[in-house]
């Protein structure tokens, strides 16, 4: 006879799970030290000063590019790098269907379209035959994001947009330290845009991001277009060449984004280290659950995990089977809905809003965008979230709860 459920009564099979624990005393004495010298010199910190600029050069080699350039958020990185494009006004830009709302605003405020493209089966991440078939004689620039920490498959993508000459600009906002084939996403389009707000892999503090590519005149225009249009590199006498908002890092981000990035890679190893152990003890023999495949040579940062929920396999739906895990203590959601932008009152309502209504727009306001594959992956996964402070006690409960609601729910 199976143990009564959490949700049914019974007692909870995990009792509380730790926080991160990403900061530490070297995050507070480098911000300390920002402090110290603002007393003493009576000069407040600001930006574009010397952490902000070491910081950009460590990320940048880190993360394999030439250039980076620190932002005030990961919203804001998708439009400074859309911005320094200079993409047509009123021109389409094709985004993957899944991703934050932040991911795909960006496009609408540089004045252009977002044409969702459909998810590659089976996967959160869009891919190179869906992309494809959203391209027209309108399409501008391709953007996608590597969902969850899984990298997209940038190889076939980039053949696409080498075959229509069209700009790639990565959104790695979940994705620190996802590679392929040992080269960091984020790297392999025209700009790779990250979030550092507090939630993800590495951070800034409370909000940041980042900029990275490898071409120069690509860096001026980033720098440009993520402080206001000042004339960065042009001649002297200029002045600010482009309208764009203020994006900017700050020393005392900098600052902080230089004692985190530090930690990253033991941050991405002790979440691999946690997923590979569940796989190990439940994941890689449950029948209610499966791993999804991952293509060889791609390395997962597991920013969260995508599970495939098998309905064959148990008396319950995926929500059921969710909302027991829930109660048992275990954090998962059983829908991505959160990241389904095209599904939200703004994008749907997008007809009769700018830029959609201007008569420089020659496509169609109302056009539906179909995404089978997507509806699919949403309807099959769920998500369960982990952190790299996870130890052996943590786990065990973790499997325990699992186990627990699989034998309750079994066929």
């Amino acid at each position: 006879m199976s143990e009564i459920l959490a949700i049914n009564g019974g007692a909870k099979a995990v009792s509380a799970l730790p926080g991160r624990f990403h900061f530490g005393k070297e995050e507070k004495a480098a911000v300390d030290a920002l402090f110290d010298d603002a007393i003493k010199t009576g000069n407040a910190p600001g930006y574009n000063g010397p952490e902000e600029e070491a910081f950009c050069k460590e990320f940048a080699e880190f993360m394999g590019a030439k250039y980076a350039d620190g932002t005030n958020g990961g919203t804001n990185s998708v439009y400074v790098a859309l911005k320094a494009l200079n993409l047509p006004p009123f021109s389409e830009v094709i985004v993957g269907c899944i991703t934050d709302p932040g991911g795909i605003m960006p496009i609408v405020i540089n004045n252009c379209i977002p044409v969702p493209a459909d998810t590659a089966p089976g996967s959160f991440n869009t891919g190179a035959k869906e992309i494809e078939a959203r391209i027209t004689e309108r399409t501008s620039a391709i953007l996608l994001a590597h969902i969850g920490g899984e990298p997209a498959d940038m190889t076939a993508i980039m053949k696409v947009a080498e075959k229509y000459n069209l700009p790639v600009v990565e959104d790695c906002a979940q994705s620190h330290m996802a590679r392929i084939n040992g080269k960091n996403v984020g790297t392999f389009g025209r700009y790779g845009a990250f979030s550092l707000m507090f939630g993800k892999h590495m951070c800034t503090g409370g909000q940041g991001g980042a900029v990275i590519c490898n071409n120069e005149d690509d860096y001026w225009n980033e720098r440009r277009a993520a402080d206001r249009g000042k004339p960065f590199n042009l001649p002297a006498g200029s002045t600010n060449c482009i309208p764009a908002l203020s994006c900017n890092m700050d020393e005392f981000h900098a600052a902080v984004g230089r004692v985190q990035l530090k930690k990253l890679p033991d941050i991405v190893a002790r979440r691999k280290e946690v997923v590979d152990t569940l796989k190990d003890q439940f994941m890689g023999n449950s029948k209610s659950v499966s791993i999804p495949n991952i293509k060889e040579g791609f390395d997962h940062c597991y920013w969260w995990w995508r599970l495939k929920f098998n309905a064959e396999a148990v008396n319950c739906t995926k929500d059921e089977f969710c909302a027991a895990l829930v109660a048992e203590g275990v954090n998962v959601i059983p829908n991505y809905t959160g990241a389904l932008p095209a599904q939200m009152d703004w994008f749907k309502n997008r007809a009769q809003c700018h830029p959609w209504n201007n008569p420089l727009y020659k496509g169609d306001a109302h056009k539906e965008y179909p995404t089978p594959n997507c509806d699919q992956a949403i309807k099959e996964h769920f998500i369960l979230f982990l952190f790299e402070s996870f130890g052996e006690k943590e786990i065990n409960m973790l499997v325990k709860a699992f186990k627990k609601v699989e034998a309750h729910y079994s066929k």
